[in-house]
């Protein structure tokens, strides 16, 4: 398998999660967003949408994460990210997709791109814009974490899911963006959880090849 991936891209990271926690090799291609490669010919060659990440894999090129994601549960599916009961995937699929259509697609890079050049908008305003709508995300988060009286250390249960594997990037970027997690108890404590394994560990944006070196 080949990653073409960012360090510091969420939907990357998620990817990162998800491959470490099945136990999955897979070669890093760094694509620098910082220097639009992913616009480039040869990144376009691999996905037209220039967009990360996207996984080579048995001769075929995999794009967008949330089908990446599902096609790795189906055809690998030990340890699951997925509960076996369906009224428990639909919940866990619906706590990912807080994230990944209600935060994510409005915070990523190319839109913060077109308000900062497009629109004009200071650094601040950026900062606020993102501040903004992940605080709606993850106030219904908590709020769900709170009332559900299966929880364990993970957003479902004692293990993993799709969930947290959406989450723990989303949380990265709400520290990037100086966002004080206080007020989200509940998913302050999921992230402690997933910090303890190395699944997570080893998928932190600092912690890849094309992440910037910590000033000594």
């Amino acid at each position: 398998m080949q990653l073409y991936n960012f360090f510091r891209s969420g939907s990357s990271h998620r990817l990162r999660i998800a491959l470490n926690l099945k136990g999955l090799a897979y070669d890093y291609v760094a694509v620098d967003l910082r220097r639009d490669e992913q616009q480039g010919v040869r990144f376009k060659s691999i996905n037209p949408q220039g967009l990360v990440p996207a996984l080579v894999t048995d001769g075929q090129t995999l794009i967008q994460s949330p089908a990446i994601l599902e096609w790795l549960e189906e055809r690998h599916p030990t340890p699951p990210l997925l509960p076996a009961n369906a009224e428990a995937r639909a919940h866990v699929r619906a706590l990912a997709a807080i994230i990944g259509c209600d935060i994510h697609p409005i915070n990523n890079r190319r839109v913060l791109e077109y308000l900062r050049h497009q629109l004009g908008c200071e650094e601040a305003a950026v900062t606020r814009w993102c501040q903004r709508w992940i605080t709606d995300g993850f106030d219904a988060l908590e709020a769900l974490l709170a009332r559900d009286g299966q929880r364990g250390d993970f957003c479902f249960g004692h293990a993993p899911t799709l969930a947290d594997v959406y989450l723990i990037p989303q949380v990265e970027s709400a520290r990037r963006f100086e966002l004080d997690l206080a007020p989200w108890p509940h998913i302050v404590a999921v992230d402690k959880a997933c910090s303890q394994l190395d699944a997570f560990r080893q998928a932190i944006p600092a912690a890849q090849t094309d992440a910037p070196a910590m000033a000594g």
